[in-house]
């Protein structure tokens, strides 16, 4: 017989594990890596994951912060009816990141915030799989792409594929906000940890 059968506690922790594999492979991210951004070990989160080890909130919310996730998706809480996305900045590198979906895989909207120019880390271009999309909401963007560079205000789009070495930021002395778009690989380097 099934121990969680009229537990309400145990079904809805039997399927946490599925959830964590799926949201790290979503995300392409091996056991090591995920262990190194949460401070479990590989070994804990494998069982965690095959369903060999009950979860913990201090095992649980570093997956969920991890993953860029409400910790009511790790535990398939039952849905509230409540629409509204509750927005969770996230600090990175001089930038605000704030998440404004929270279902796990698949594009990803944020509005991003840049610091004023000479306040964030030096232009350092990056590469990374993907393509990504965003839209000038407030000041004005400095972007460069390749070997171009741009200089967008308000109501300007930009659309690209993140192979091209790349580069955003604010172009005056005030912040810069935008709308972005990007998919797991994206989102994975824009909220890497960062290398400073």
């Amino acid at each position: 017989m099934d121990d969680n059968m009229g537990n309400p506690a145990g079904d809805v922790l039997a399927g946490v594990g599925p959830r964590l594999r799926a949201l790290r492979q979503a995300r392409s991210a091996t056991l090591a890596a995920l262990a190194t951004e949460t401070g479990l070990t590989a070994s804990t989160l494998s069982r965690l994951e095959n369903g060999k080890l009950r979860p913990t909130l201090e095992q649980l919310l570093p997956l969920a912060r991890a993953h860029g996730v409400p910790l009511d998706d790790l535990v398939a809480a039952p849905p509230t009816g409540d629409p509204r996305v509750h927005l969770r900045p996230v600090r990175r590198s001089g930038l605000v990141m704030v998440p404004l979906t929270r279902r796990a895989g698949g594009i990803q909207a944020y509005k991003v915030i840049y610091p004023p120019a000479g306040q964030a880390p030096t232009m350092h271009l990056q590469t990374h799989e993907g393509y990504e999309w965003f839209y000038v909401l407030n000041g004005h963007v400095r972007f460069a792409l390749g070997e171009q560079e741009f200089r967008l205000g308000v109501g300007v789009a930009a659309e690209f594929d993140t192979r091209t070495p790349h580069w955003i930021g604010s172009a005056d002395s005030r912040p810069a906000e935008l709308l972005a778009l990007f998919g797991p690989q994206g989102e994975r380097a824009h909220l890497a940890p960062s290398r400073h």
